[in-house]
């Protein structure tokens, strides 16, 4: 196979928000760094999604916070971060969700509790069907877009060489080491490799003999007209996770998922369906009845991955002893300013250097049944079909 560079001392695949965060900590340190992405970057879930910055359940939260306010100028290019969020319940079983969220969110940080009246003073697209809410002072939300781009400008910036349209195959490897990485259109070496391809993640680990765990699902997304804008422009509730952007235009997804059986290495992202934006068209109108009115004039879908537990794959593998996984599960956005320092960390330093991992390593799938998915329901439609008439 022929050569299509010189080489690279590490090489990412994937050019989600994920990848291309850790290629550019990677290059800004000095590192000389190749992204290998199979179609265009952040064309995926990673620059079409809520962009929400609060994951307040995971062990990169403290980071995520701390660097989201200085992207901008750690970038050099926009993205659009805006502090802060209001979270709020139309079902009146919900109306105390509060408390248990309160045994949920790490200490030192801020948020209050809102009576309707108080929802619909930061929320004016709400209506009288609010029951009780939460502000966050803390996390907020950007655009997933932009985002990507800034990423891959910034790791550009910095050195970084970015490969679009180039589909990996395999892999070469020696010594218990990954040594090239097989594309379509060549073979490229490199010293370390770091896997961050989404839903393609569990396939490519496959091949150097790992068992990842993990599930495809479409995400889609809606897009209205611009209305006027709100106080506080990151709202979530009913199911759903969004936020009005700079121009006032309400951008919600949140299910349900369409599951696949597999995705291919070199397939094209599947096209929105009808039944799921219409779901969740009728679901943002329960949410803003103010915006009931308001027509959708885009709708995206893509594909993201879901680990059984839903949480996030984070590693350095044993063997080969130059590999970094990474698989996000769901919420590779809102914390790839982590994430990417923390690949960074297990590719030159062998492990984290700010957050205890250790909750997010492969060896916890160890035993789970083969039929996981069965028993989580997370078939694709013509396999609950053929189990139903069975």
């Amino acid at each position: 196979m022929s050569e299509i560079g010189t080489g690279t001392s590490v090489v990412v695949v994937g050019g989600g928000v994920t990848g291309l965060s850790a290629a550019w900590w990677l290059a800004r340190s000095g590192v000389a760094v190749t992204v290998i992405e199979k179609g265009i970057v952040g064309f995926e879930a990673s620059g079409r999604n809520g962009g929400g910055c609060t994951h307040y359940q995971s062990p990169l939260f403290h980071e995520e916070q701390r660097l989201w306010p200085q992207m901008d100028e750690l970038l050099g290019y926009p993205t659009e971060y805006q502090r802060g969020r209001i979270v709020f319940q139309v079902d009146p079983r919900k109306e105390r969700f509060h408390e248990g969220l309160a045994m949920r969110l790490p200490s030192g940080y801020a948020w209050d509790v809102l009576d309707p009246r108080q929802v619909r003073e930061l929320v004016p697209l709400a209506g009288d069907n609010v029951v009780s809410g939460v502000h966050f002072h803390f996390g907020g939300h950007a655009n997933p877009q932009r985002t990507s781009q800034a990423y891959a400008w910034a790791a550009q910036d910095h050195g970084a060489r970015i490969l679009q349209h180039t589909a990996v195959r395999g892999f070469e490897t020696a010594g218990g080491r990954v040594t090239g990485v097989e594309t379509a259109g060549g073979t490229i070496g490199c010293d370390a490799l770091v896997i961050a391809a989404g839903p393609q993640t569990g396939r490519l680990v496959a091949m150097l003999g790992h068992d990842l765990p993990m599930a495809a699902a479409r995400a889609e997304m809606i897009v209205t007209e611009p209305l006027e804008m709100m106080p506080i422009t990151g709202v979530d509730g009913n199911g759903l996770y969004g936020r009005q952007t700079l121009r006032g235009n309400l951008a919600y997804g949140g299910g349900p998922h369409e599951w696949f059986g597999d995705v291919g290495l070199e397939e094209t992202p599947p096209k929105p369906s009808g039944s799921v934006t219409r779901n969740i068209a009728r679901r943002v109108a329960e949410l803003l009845p103010k915006a009931a009115h308001a027509r959708v004039i885009r709708s995206w879908a893509g594909v993201i991955e879901n680990t059984p537990d839903g949480r996030p794959v984070i590693e350095r593998l044993a063997a080969p002893d130059n590999v970094t996984v990474a698989t996000m599960s769901s919420v590779g956005f809102g914390l790839s300013p982590a994430s990417g320092r923390a690949i960074r960390d297990l590719v030159l330093d062998g492990a984290c250097s700010f957050a205890d991992l250790e909750k997010l390593r492969l060896s916890r799938f160890e035993g789970l049944a083969r039929d996981w998915r069965d028993g989580l329901n997370w078939l694709p439609p013509e396999a609950v079909i053929s189990a139903a008439v069975s």
